[in-house]
């Protein structure tokens, strides 16, 4: 099975990292952007079971406070 994104470790290792929980991340996304993402989705990312749209990863990364380039190639 191939994943539908190679971010979510990406994303799950920085949230983990700020000591963040998956339904912290879900809240701060509705709170600072209107995303309404739940933690089984925030899972799902993180898992790559679920893509990640580029909205929601440009969120993702001003939240974490990473260079989106990161999240998707590892690189900055």
């Amino acid at each position: 099975m191939v994943n539908a994104n190679i971010s979510g470790p990406r994303i799950k290792q920085i949230r983990e990292q700020l000591k963040m929980d998956q339904v912290e991340l879900a809240a701060a996304l509705d709170v600072e952007f209107g995303i309404r993402l739940k933690q089984s989705d925030i899972s799902e990312i993180e898992r790559g079971a679920r893509g990640v749209k580029d909205y929601e990863l440009n969120a993702i990364s001003k939240i974490l406070n990473v260079d989106p380039t990161w999240l998707l190639r590892g690189t900055n």
